[in-house]
């Protein structure tokens, strides 16, 4: 079957611990706006800048393919899994890209305050060779973006992120209907044996008590 025009591939990459109702609305949102083809969730296995997270790489993989069921918007990308290392997004760029044709769109979906720190991330100054940058901007984020940034920006931004053009290589921000919830804030309420339902797909919950994850030490 012959192929017509670029595709366009979003990823959103997080440790997803657990997956919840926030990430998959920013995620639905920025696909329909940006009419994507694709957005892939990545589930990190060994992200370098957290602590390791409370449930497994393989338990949280399989809660963001419990969340995705019946939305073909969004897919799951299991390779952080696959790789014996640690989880750095150039990494997954690279590996990505090398799949997608030369034309093909690639973005990478990263919230405001991931964004400020990327001057701290692995090999940062090359993310923007094989992606355009998508940051989820919520309408509260009112900080001004690291000194270190500023050249950047001020080189790669463009104001409408619907005039992206080529493979990669700019910056957009979008703004994010605000859903304050956290995987922080789940786990909380996990171990104090209070209810979750509402801030996560059902599906998911219904992993997290079977296999009992996130229960406080003693409970």
């Amino acid at each position: 079957m012959k192929r017509i025009g670029a595709r366009r591939i979003g990823l959103l990459g997080g440790t997803f611990n657990p997956v919840h109702i926030g990430h998959l609305r920013a995620a639905l949102e920025v696909a329909e706006f940006m009419a994507l083809d694709e957005l892939r969730l990545i589930p990190s296995a060994r992200p370098p800048h957290r602590d390791t997270p409370q449930a497994t790489a393989e338990q949280r993989l399989a809660m963001v393919e419990l969340a995705v069921v019946g939305e073909p918007r969004l897919t799951v990308d299991d390779r952080e899994l696959r790789r014996d290392k640690p989880s750095y997004t150039v990494d997954t760029l690279e590996s990505v890209r090398a799949e997608l044709a030369a034309d093909d769109q690639l973005f990478l979906l990263l919230g405001w305050d991931a964004f400020c720190s990327l001057p701290s991330w692995h090999r940062w100054q090359e993310l923007l060779e094989h992606c355009h940058l998508l940051v989820l901007q919520r309408p509260d984020a009112d900080s001004e973006a690291p000194e270190a940034l500023r050249d950047l920006l001020a080189a790669r931004s463009v104001s409408d992120p619907l005039s992206l053009q080529g493979a990669g290589g700019q910056i957009s921000f979008i703004w994010q209907t605000p859903l304050a919830i956290s995987a922080t804030q789940i786990r909380h309420l996990l171990a104090t044996d209070r209810s979750a339902r509402y801030l996560l797909p059902d599906a998911v919950l219904a992993y997290i008590q079977a296999h009992d994850l996130y229960r406080a030490p003693n409970a």
